[in-house]
């Protein structure tokens, strides 16, 4: 199953990066929207770490939204969601190659978004560099499990199954608190404390939702009831 994942991860990343759409979507509409919280800076002001931080995962949910549209629709604009379903691989497997090919677009948009933040909103990592990457790795993580699920979800289905996918936003919310507490604390001076248990609860999102991603992710994207 590991061997078929990569496969359809390796054909999503060519055609999503030959044909741009879905990662240059996603990188534009969060440059933009980290440029126009900039501007509501006050006059001689600041815009906190925390402010900061809650912007720049605001731009990585809106980039993964994007993304993962773009990469189940590949299949959907050609038909092909029926044939991968009646071939022998494992529908895991799409779930994983799918989740891995927008774990890495998701995560080139955020090494664009990160200099965009310093850049427009005056930020700089004064906390620990490990703890911003473990941070940023482990919420993209859970962001990504329930994008996978969102964009299934969201394609060739009817209209009443576009709104369910509304509700998994909620969903996001313990994982984007977390990212936000704990960017703002990467960018404070102050001493960075308490970071054990959002972390935690990061890993827990992660541990949670990837079993029931994995359980309910075949019902979702054969569209059954």
């Amino acid at each position: 199953m590991l061997k078929r994942s990569l496969v359809i991860a390796r054909k999503d990343l060519k055609l999503s990066l030959s044909g741009g759409q879905g990662l240059v979507q996603a990188v534009l509409l969060g440059l933009l929207l980290i440029f126009l919280f900039s501007l509501s800076k006050p006059l001689g002001g600041e815009i906190t770490p925390q402010a900061a931080g809650a912007i720049f995962w605001l731009a990585s949910v809106f980039g993964l939204v994007l993304v993962f549209n773009d990469l189940f629709a590949i299949e959907e604009a050609n038909g092909a969601r029926i044939g991968i379903l009646s071939s022998p691989a494992p529908v895991h497997a799409v779930w994983l190659g799918k989740g891995a090919a927008g774990f890495g677009l998701l995560l080139v948009s955020q090494l664009v978004f990160l200099p965009a933040t310093a850049a427009f909103l005056g930020q700089s990592v004064h906390g620990p560099w490990w703890l911003l990457a473990v941070t940023l790795l482990g919420a993209d993580l859970g962001l990504v499990i329930i994008g996978a699920l969102l964009g299934a979800l969201s394609q060739g289905q009817a209209a009443r199954e576009s709104l369910l996918s509304v509700i998994v936003f909620p969903l996001l919310l313990p994982v984007l608190l977390s990212g936000i507490t704990l960017f703002g604390l990467c960018f404070s001076p102050e001493h960075t404390m308490g970071y054990d248990k959002w972390l935690g609860l990061i890993f827990a999102f992660d541990c949670l939702f990837g079993g029931a991603g994995l359980f309910l992710f075949p019902f979702v994207y054969s569209g059954e009831e």
